[in-house]
């Protein structure tokens, strides 16, 4: 029994031992995976297609130099994607909503982009610190205004990650315990109540999707930034 609505984003655990990594290794089970015949099924076909177009759109107008990140790119929207569709089953488990994981997937990455910036250009990835045209008093407040937003990007990442879903979840928890409640009182409203629910849990069935692709297109305009 919860005790808290906040309970269901608790990382769970069996015998004292967190299955954190069972929940993030569990979605690379269900994708196929390609063989070398010449004839395939409908679904790696798809599936192939669906990651072409995706990488196409992605990397299109970035340099010939970010394209070495078509992989991770690609992998890491398929991860999120499979991990917050497979949230949304009953008695499932959501590593995105967990602040600390988004965090450890967002600094990494950002970070090796603003690496990538300082190691191929340096001139280019500084002089983002500083718009071109400022007056001169106002350069030490604009830098340091700009340090403060380089820095907080990784930040924003995984805060917008972890908010969307958490509060997709809370609305679907309170709206489910409403209809629950409301089916002995009033069938009427329970019913209603529970169309609304279906109409939310496919709403968030969509913010898992655009929450994946926001997540990785932001990571590759920083990276376009510095390449």
């Amino acid at each position: 029994m919860m005790l808290s609505l906040f309970d269901q984003f608790e990382s769970p655990t069996w015998l004292g031992i967190p299955l954190m990594m069972i929940a993030l290794t569990l979605p690379w089970l269900l994708f196929p995976i390609p063989t070398g015949r010449w004839l395939t099924n409908r679904m790696l076909a798809v599936q192939s297609w669906s990651l072409g177009r995706f990488s196409s759109q992605l990397l299109t107008p970035m340099a010939t130099g970010g394209h070495k990140w078509a992989a991770l790119f690609v992998s890491l929207m398929m991860f999120l994607i499979t991990v917050n569709l497979l949230g949304l089953l009953p008695y499932t488990f959501t590593p995105t909503t967990q602040l600390s994981l988004n965090l450890a997937l967002a600094f990494p990455l950002w970070l090796g982009t603003v690496i990538v910036g300082m190691w191929n250009q340096p001139t280019h990835a500084l002089g983002h610190l500083l718009p071109e045209g400022t007056p001169t008093p106002l350069i030490p407040v604009l830098i340091i205004i700009e340090t403060i937003s380089l820095f907080i990007r990784p930040l924003a990442l995984g805060v917008r990650l972890t908010a969307n879903l958490t509060a997709g979840h809370l609305l679907m928890q309170l709206v489910a315990s409403a209809a629950f409640l409301l089916t002995s009182i009033m069938p009427t409203v329970a019913a209603l109540t529970t169309l609304v629910l279906f109409l939310l849990t496919m709403l968030e069935m969509a913010v898992a999707l655009i929450q994946a692709y926001v997540f990785v297109l932001l990571l590759s305009l920083y990276l376009q930034e510095n390449v």
